[in-house]
């Protein structure tokens, strides 16, 4: 197995584990050895994250395990962020991207890691936070995000993404933004149906669709 596969594995592991502190030592064996910290991230942290949702999903796991795992993934990424800020290409005007958990979903981990890599990619990041009430993506809007993204983790909360492209469109921003949805019960169609203009499954799909937008 190659060293990439076999850190990547670690850092899988240690999240599975709920290992604040493996995950950290294998954030600073990264950095020592000089390996793919976004490689690191994508396909360790994020994959240990994703194990552990679908754990959840089948009640093998519950809520404060999956809490923990979330823990100790940002405990791992705390640790490269300042590596990677230093590799991110940077732009004198950074293209500016709003992200949060609707309001009334609480859930915040997916959110999370699209929020970590878009930073990675050099996206200027606001992050909202959960439980977001729409008239803070429409003040985000209006104070220069060119990208409103909403992540909806409940079939219950995720009509508020509906109602955020009408409010969008009352406050006349609807039209100086793009609107990027994602989370569990999300799907193109449902973007196609409220008027979003992109969907994405997953992080890495978020940071291809969002550079694309703006190139």
């Amino acid at each position: 197995m190659a060293a990439q596969e076999e850190l990547n594995q670690k850092g899988k592991e240690a999240v599975m584990n709920f290992d604040d502190e493996a995950a950290e030592e294998v954030a600073k064996e990264c950095i020592k050895t000089g390996l793919d910290p976004v490689s690191l991230i994508q396909d360790g942290f994020t994959a240990g994250m994703n194990a552990v949702g679908d754990q959840f999903e089948k009640g093998i796991v519950f809520l404060p395990h999956v809490i923990a795992a979330s823990d100790a993934m940002s405990a791992g990424v705390k640790i490269l962020t300042p590596v990677l800020e230093k590799s991110a290409l940077k732009t004198e005007a950074k293209n500016t991207v709003a992200i949060g958990t609707i309001e009334g979903d609480i859930h915040s981990i997916g959110k999370d890691i699209v929020a970590t890599m878009l930073k990675i990619a050099g996206f200027h990041v606001i992050d909202l936070g959960r439980d977001v009430p729409i008239t803070s993506y429409v003040e985000a809007a209006k104070n220069g995000a060119q990208i409103i993204a909403s992540s909806a983790l409940m079939t219950t909360t995720m009509v508020l993404q509906m109602k955020l492209e009408e409010q969008l469109k009352e406050a006349g921003v609807r039209g100086k933004v793009k609107t990027m949805v994602g989370g569990a019960p999300a799907t193109q169609n449902w973007a196609d149906k409220i008027g979003a203009d992109i969907y994405a499954e997953d992080s890495s799909e978020a940071v291809i669709k969002c550079k694309a937008f703006f190139n």
